[in-house]
């Protein structure tokens, strides 16, 4: 099995913060830098105002599986972070999706329908 394209390293985390460009909507927050790998990675950031362990575990999980869907749809070899804000505990995965897909217009990471 593949694993998934995620960045877990504090470090990797603070780079895309400080080198990368911010874009935020009501639910997300949306950190983007190019990478130096081939294909894309997403890191997932959910605090504890979002909601208990349940909750911030379903929004990664949903994050997660956007990022999976729409990897084809968007640009290759960025680094991705994602923060969720407070009111995306209560959002279902049709929100998150839009809210998501707004903010990688924003970034100018969505490859051109042809």
């Amino acid at each position: 099995m593949k694993r998934f394209p995620s960045i877990k390293k504090n470090s990797e985390f603070q780079k895309v913060y400080k080198n990368g460009t911010s874009y935020a909507n009501k639910l997300l927050i949306m950190y983007v830098k190019v990478g130096d790998m081939p294909n894309s990675r997403i890191g997932i950031s959910v605090s504890k105002k979002v909601g208990n362990s349940v909750v911030r575990h379903r929004v990664t999980r949903l994050i997660r599986e956007i990022f999976r869907l729409h990897k084809e749809e968007t640009d290759s070899g960025l680094d991705i972070v994602v923060v969720a804000r407070q009111a995306a505990g209560d959002s279902d995965f049709k929100k998150l999706e839009d809210a998501y897909m707004h903010l990688c217009g924003l970034h100018n990471i969505r490859k051109e329908s042809k």
